[in-house]
Parts: structure tokens; sequence; C-alpha cells
């Protein structure tokens, strides 16, 4: 019986296990916080049907039995099958788009009988399968731009049918299969002209344009007074600077306010105002300053554990999905919540250890990609509760009640831990 046992668990990676089920067990602790008025027996509360903890217990005894089908696959099976998988992933968000349910101004839910869910969430796992199958072929030359262009294509081809159903935050944690490719080749001059990129959007809405124009006038000025003998030895160099200075002049004076007033929609507009303290508007800061001031008032210690105020009264929106930050900032406080992103800082140097290990190319590129959606999840989803980043309704991982989500980070979890235990026996 135990070499039976010992011989079924060959392999696995405890350690992520191990925290796996530590954030599971504090999303479930805090759903639950978040929703304990302290009325009645504290036993007939957490066995209640139909509160959103025991519905998530329920999603986390599912999310199990795929843990184990998946355990109990053979790996090949989701090399074999990454392509199908991309193409099913498509064809269900292009379902969506024609029998998809509206929830909360988001049409991106299927409902088949009594069960609904996103295949948004489900399609980053068929997403990153597919990436890590073109990008481990051994037709694949990443060193050329086309190579470059069909990972990015299979990046955001789901990212853009995902926009088209008004979801834009999960659309955004596509974005995070960059990542995936600066590991795999991708030059970092991109990461820096995209990360300029968003310098400049920041820049242009809180700077006057005036002043903006004025300060690239001078920054251009003082790069070719001391650039000049480059620029005597290599004409081109001048044509680069100016392209630059009229590029990020262009950008700013009308890229950015077209994108504002005719791409961008009202709400969303809002919700990156709010973000940089443009909006006085009680009703839309309403969401960010309450999640605020249940984090602040934990202080250093927090409250305790179903002690909290804010989230028990109900003054934190979502706060069992998107904002179930706060119920952890509330009840335990600064201290707390550094060590509850230290479990998740210990998953994703261990994912990236288990990555490194790898001999497969496909091993590897698929752990790197379940280690960067995780951290995307992980920083927008803080930031935003801290009034870092505006509310764009991600959830945080393995914790924010949601059967779609906790499903699906469970299966990118395990798929990983049955490749990494295969690792001795798959080859490139």
């Amino acid at each position: 019986m135990n070499r039976a046992q010992t011989k079924l668990t060959q392999g696995i990676d405890w350690p992520i296990v191990g925290l796996y089920l530590a954030l599971v067990t504090i999303g479930i602790l805090s759903i639950f916080a978040a929703e304990y008025r302290g009325e009645g027996n504290i036993l007939g509360d957490i066995i209640h049907p139909t509160k959103n903890y025991s519905r998530q217990v329920i999603w986390f005894g599912v999310s199990l039995v795929l843990a184990a089908i998946i355990w109990l696959t053979d790996s090949k099976f989701f090399t074999a099958t990454a392509n199908l998988a991309y193409a099913g992933g498509l064809l269900l968000l292009l379902l969506v788009l024609g029998i998809g349910k509206d929830v909360k101004g988001s049409h991106s839910w299927l409902v088949i009988g009594g069960f609904q869910f996103q295949p948004a969430e489900l399609t980053k796992l068929c997403t990153n399968l597919a990436l890590a199958k073109y990008l481990s072929s051994q037709e694949t030359d990443f060193t050329k731009l086309r190579s470059r262009l069909i990972a990015a294509a299979i990046a955001l081809i789901p990212s853009a049918i995902i926009i088209l159903q008004d979801e834009t935050g999960l659309a955004l944690v596509y974005f995070s299969f960059f990542l995936v490719m600066y590991r795999e080749g991708l030059p970092g001059i991109l990461l820096v002209i995209a990360f300029s990129g968003i310098v400049l959007v920041l820049s242009a809405l809180l700077v006057d344009k005036i002043v903006l124009f004025a300060i690239f006038t001078v920054i251009t000025a003082l790069v070719i007074y001391f650039s000049r003998r480059e620029i005597k030895r290599k004409r081109s160099r001048l044509a680069i600077i100016l392209g630059v200075y009229a590029f990020c002049s262009f950008f700013v004076m009308f890229v950015v306010p077209f994108a504002f007033t005719k791409v961008l929609k009202d709400y969303q507009v809002r919700r990156i105002e709010v973000m940089l303290g443009k909006e006085n508007d009680p009703k839309a800061t309403y969401n960010t300053r309450q999640s605020m001031i249940a984090i602040g008032s934990g202080g250093v210690w927090g409250k305790g554990y179903l002690k909290g105020t804010q989230t028990r009264y109900d003054f934190v929106p979502e706060q069992s999905t998107d904002f179930i930050f706060c119920t952890i900032g509330e009840d335990f406080g600064f201290a707390g919540s550094i060590i509850f992103l230290a479990i998740y800082v210990a998953l994703l140097f261990r994912i990236i250890f288990v990555a490194e290990r790898q001999r497969s190319t496909f091993t590897r590129v698929y752990a790197y990609g379940v280690a960067s959606i995780i951290f995307f999840h992980l920083a927008i989803n803080i930031s935003m509760t801290i009034g870092l980043a505006p509310v764009i309704g991600i959830p945080l991982p393995l914790v924010s009640y949601g059967g779609s989500s906790l499903m699906t980070f469970t299966m990118l979890i395990f798929i990983l831990l049955r490749l990494d235990a295969d690792r001795q026996m798959v080859l490139r």
C-alpha cells in the first residue's frame, strides 16, 4: 500500500502543493470573514448553502477532482492537445459574443443549465499551452521577427476578443505572456518601449500639455548638445533623436487625448482618473476610498479575525471577489498582509525554480506562463485595492471568490506539477 502511494505521488513538488493549499484555505476563511455578520450560530453560518464561502468550498472540491484527473494524465497529453485546446478556447470566446450573459456590465459569461463560467479565465490556460507548444517547436526560430509576431498573435488574439466582451481587466492579463517571451529571447528594448509608453500616458494625464512639450524640447536640446560629437560622426543619430522627440510630442498631444475621448468608455476613463486623483465625484471614488479605509483601519497587527467592521458592515464593495485583500488587511493588519504576500512570493519563486530545472522547453515556457499570470493578477489586484491601479475587476489568484478563477488556477498549477514530475523522461 505504501509503495503504491509512493509511486502515485512520485515526483510531485510538495512545496507548490503546500503553498497552493495555504492560499486556497486563506481565501475560504477570508470570504467567510467578509460575509460573517456575527449573528446566530457560527457553525450554522459555516455550512450555510447560499453563502459564497460555502460555494467556494464546493468549487475547491471540484478543483481537487480536476487536479487528481490532471495528475493521473500522461504529461504528453498536454503537449499533444495544446493547439486543440487553444482553438477550443477561442471558440468559447466567440460563442460568448453570440449567446453570452451580461453580469455587472460584462458580456463574458456562458450559462449552461444552472452553471455559469467565464471562458476568458479558462482561455488563459489554453493560451499558455499553445504558446509553450509554439515556442518549443523545432521549427520556431525566436530570433526572427516572423516567429515573434506569431507568438504575439497567439497571446493577443484572445485578448482582442475579450475586449469585445467588455472585460478589459481579464484582457490585460494576456499581456503577461510577453514576460514569457522576454525569458525566451524577446529583446529587452521592447519592454523598455512599453514601459516608456505607460510613462508617456501618465505624463499626458498629469502634466499640462504645453509644459510637457517644453520639457520634451529641453530634454531633446540637451541630448543633442551632449551628443554633438557622435552626431558629427553619424548624422543618422540626429534623425533618430528628432524622430523620438516628434513621436513623443505627437503621442501626448494627439494620441492620448483621442484615446480618452473616442476609444475608451466613460467608466474606464473615470477609473483611471480615480487612480490619478483627478476624479472628485464621491460615487466614482467610493470603491477605492472604502478599500483603502478598510486596509488602513487594520493598523500594524489588525483588528483580529472576524472583528473587522468595514468589511462586516458592507462598506467595501465586492469584498468577496475583487476586494478580498481588504478583509485580510483589516483583520490581520500590515504584519498579516506582509506574511500573506510572502506566501505568493514564495509560490512565484518556487515556480521559477521549477521552470529553470526543466529539460523540456515546453515545460519551461509553460511554467513561466503560470508565474507570469499569477504575478500579473497579484500585482494588479493589490494595486487596485490600495489606489495604485484603476479598478478593472481582476481577482486575487486562489483567494477571491469565483469557481471559474479557482478551477483555472488549479489546472494551471497542477498541469505544471504533472509536467515537472515527468521532467526526467521528457526531452525537447
